[in-house]
Order: C-alpha cells, then structure tokens, then sequence
C-alpha cells in the first residue's frame, strides 16, 4: 500500500527518474554531434510526460517532440521552454496556440502549409514549421514515392517550394520517419533515406535550407548513423526499452524506468475442483491458495493475460488464474513461503532476481512494449522516484 496525497492506494507505477537522466545520456551520446529531441508523446509512453521532459532536458536532449498540440501546451503550461514539436496534425483552428506558445508543427501537405499559413495571416503571425516528406512510410507527409526516386524527389521538393514560400508559415524544419529501421534488414529504410537525400539535393539546388534536419527513431539512432543529419528523435529506448525484438539495447546500459506494483487484499484456500473469476473457466486440479491484486484491464492489464501472465511475489512467479477482471486479478501463490495480505506483488518490473519485463507481457500479447507502458492507465498513480 502506497500513499498518493491523503489517498492510500493498493497499486502505483513506479518511475525512477535516474533511469530516465541515464538512458538520455546513452540515447545523446549515440546521436554524436545531433541534437537528441525527446520524445515524451502518450505522456511519455506513460511514464509522465513532464517529470520525463524535465529530467530528459536536465541530461541531454534539447528538443521535445509530442503528438498533439494538447500534449505540447501542457508541457508550456508546465513551465518547460525547450523548443516542441507537434509530430502529428494540427488544424488551422490550433493555430494561435502554435503561436501562442512558439510551437513548432509538422506539415504535412500543401493544403495543410496553405491553411496554417493563412491563419497564422490572421493572428499576425508565423507558424514554425517542420515539413514532413514521406518516404515510405505512407502515413501522413509530402509524398515522395509514387514515382522513380528522382522524379518522385523532384515533384516532393516542387511542392515543398510552394508551401515554403508562404507567408504565414517559415519552414524551420525538415523531417521524415523510418518504417523498418527496427529490423535486421535495413534495404528499406536505407532506400527511405536515399529519397529523403534526393528531396533535400533539390530543394538546396532551388536554394531552400532548413536549420533542422531529422530522420531517425530511436532505432535508428544505433543502425543508421548516417541518418543523424542536424538532430535524432529519442523515443522507446528513453524508457529504457528495446525498440524491437531485432534491435536490442539492453547492453548499452538502458534500464527500464517503470515498474508496475500493486499488494495482496485477500488469501483464499481453493479446494479441488474449485472455480475462479468470471465464467469459471479456470479449475483447481489440487488444493491452490489463490491471491487477488487489484489490477484489471481497467488499470492496462490486458485481458488476453487470463490463463497466461504472471506476475511476481517474494520473488517468485505467480501464474495469473482465470480472467483478468476489470479492477482485479487472480494469481496462484500455492508454495510460495510466508505470503501473506499485505504482500507486494510487482505486475511488471523486478522482484529479487526475478523479472517479468515489457517485453514478456508484449509477446504473451502478440503487441510491442511501446504499447504495454502505454496501457498502464491514468487512474494508476505515478510515483517518482530519483
């Protein structure tokens, strides 16, 4: 049990502040003379985006890249002056925000540059713009593939000078994004740079240059160095995590910064034959002396861990049993010596010498670790530490 204001709470995701300064650290100095942006999007893949800038910008990174214009103002609002970048869409109605709060904002098509520009018009103003030219991975950007390379490249760039050229908008920036730089085989991300390199050899031919020039991810931070150009978004690896199964950075010194931890409310002695949790799909075989924790797929544990995760308690595993209920779940902690009500249990993280890490809940989930810190949910109190 752990106390969050006057509020004791049986659950919290720890996050150790040191981990982060030192993970930003290793991420700056791959990135070599390339500014390192910190990526702290989702509220920093759930770890707390303003406790995470803040430590990021302490020992390290300079730039700080979200998603959405919300995220950036509360970053402002937080006090925190770095420059930001907003890497998804914002509309021409967010525009005195971008002003407002010297926003930088990806652009990601003609018509996009033209509606910003001429809200910005309007407010007296110029958006800091990023354009963002997609090379392959097909989402959102000025696009640079449908045709060979250098005719594909020389279009991109064509359009790229029109928006440029706006009047409500400086072009500051320039930036794509790798779809397979997380892979053994790089043949894709390298023709991905290769077209990113065309567009710019155009656009500096027409006399266009940027201050800032970006194109790797975290994983590519350590396969592409070649990609560094003016600065590299550090994202995943910040948290201490690997950015795929095929790019592992462990050995680098990343460590994880969240642990998840909750504690046993009640002990229950289940006889043979017994059932638990919803529709009694699980059955004691033998006498089983079964915990619950309450942690659900309400707080981020999915429930495709019914049957399949585990979690840890004095350092040993503790198979869930049956379905993961919304606010609670079931484990089996027959033959673990002394437990008792009270007892920490770590849902993820480390406990003595045993670990169940991201990675292990991803691949039971068939997902990505990205997306299990992303889970944790916002009623789970965050705990800092450092």
């Amino acid at each position: 049990m752990t106390v969050i204001g006057n509020v004791p709470e049986p659950i919290y995701a720890e996050i150790d502040l040191k981990c982060i300064a030192a993970n930003t650290q290793i991420l700056k100095k791959h990135a070599g003379k390339a500014k390192l942006m910190a990526v702290v999007k989702a509220n920093a893949y759930g770890h707390g985006a303003v406790h995470v800038a803040r430590t990021a910008l302490a020992h390290g990174a300079s730039w700080l890249g979200v998603a959405r214009l919300s995220e950036a103002v509360t970053l402002r609002e937080a006090g925190l002056d770095a420059p930001i970048l907003i890497l998804g869409h914002t509309s021409a109605a967010g525009v005195p925000l971008l002003l407002r709060y010297a926003l930088r904002q990806a652009v990601v098509d003609a018509d996009h540059a033209l509606s910003l520009s001429r809200a910005a018009e309007k407010e007296g103003g110029r958006v800091l713009g990023h354009i963002k030219v997609d090379t392959g991975m097909g989402r959102v950007g000025f696009d640079a593939v449908p045709q060979p390379m250098d005719a594909s490249a020389l279009c991109c760039a064509e359009s790229i000078l029109g928006a440029a050229s706006l009047p409500g908008l400086y072009a500051e920036g320039i930036f794509t994004h790798f779809a397979t730089a997380d892979e053994v085989d790089l043949g894709d991300a390298r023709e991905q740079l290769a077209r990113f390199s065309a567009v710019l050899s155009h656009l500096e031919a027409r006399g266009l240059t940027f201050d800032v020039r970006h194109a790797a991810n975290t994983a590519g931070i350590f396969t592409m160095p070649e990609a560094h150009f003016d600065m590299v978004r550090g994202g995943i690896s910040l948290y201490g995590l690997n950015p795929s199964r095929d790019v592992r950075v462990e050995h680098l010194g990343v460590q994880p910064a969240m642990q998840v931890k909750g504690c046993i409310v009640q002990l229950k002695r289940v006889q043979k034959g017994g059932c638990v949790s919803y529709g009694g799909s699980w059955k004691a075989e033998k006498e089983t002396w079964v915990a619950t924790v309450p942690y659900g797929y309400g707080d981020g544990y999915p429930r495709f861990l019914s049957g399949r995760g585990r979690m840890l308690v004095r350092g040993e595993s503790a198979p869930v049993l049956g379905r993961v209920c919304m606010d609670m779940t079931l484990i089996d902690v027959t033959g673990i010596d002394g437990v008792c009500v009270g007892d920490e249990v770590v849902i993820m993280g480390s406990q003595a010498e045993a670990v169940v890490s991201a990675d292990e809940i991803a691949d039971i989930i068939d997902s990505i670790n990205y997306e299990v810190t992303c889970m944790v949910a916002s009623r789970v109190p965050r705990v800092y530490v450092s």
